[in-house]
């Protein structure tokens, strides 16, 4: 699952795991968490669909890093999709719902630098991957 870290650079390997760890111990640990304690709807104050996306991205941000640590593009894509989604329904939640600034929220700051980065950085790490299915042995 791992064969492909030998022959990428060291700087597709650096950023392949930053995403990796900030998807897996950052993102679906934070959202499995939420499932547990409150179920499909953790924050009372946001929309049912709102819940049900963040919820949903347990499942998500897990699927992303295990298509990233297999080394396929599609990881490169479902992160830059999932978080910049992500993005938006929190700058909506911040601004939309709650009516705070980007200032007053320091999660928001860390997931919108998380996205640029991965935004900024995304198509160079995609390229250096394979376009191939998981189950080839590549």
């Amino acid at each position: 699952m791992i064969r492909w870290i030998p022959r990428a650079p060291r700087w597709v390997v650096a950023l392949v795991t930053v995403y990796i760890v900030v998807l897996v111990f950052v993102g679906a640990a934070s959202h499995l968490a939420d499932l547990i304690r409150s179920g499909l709807h953790p924050y009372s104050w946001a929309p049912d669909w709102l819940n049900l996306y963040w919820s949903s991205l347990a499942v998500f941000d897990s699927l992303a890093a295990l298509l990233l640590v297999s080394g396929r593009r599609a990881g490169v894509d479902l992160t830059a999709a999932v978080m910049a989604t992500d993005l938006m329904a929190n700058w909506y939640a911040a601004y939309g719902i709650q009516h705070s600034d980007f200032f007053a929220q320091p999660g928001l700051q860390r997931l919108t630098a998380f996205t640029l980065l991965v935004l900024a950085t995304g198509p160079f790490v995609r390229s250096r991957l394979s376009p191939g299915a998981i189950w080839n042995g590549v």
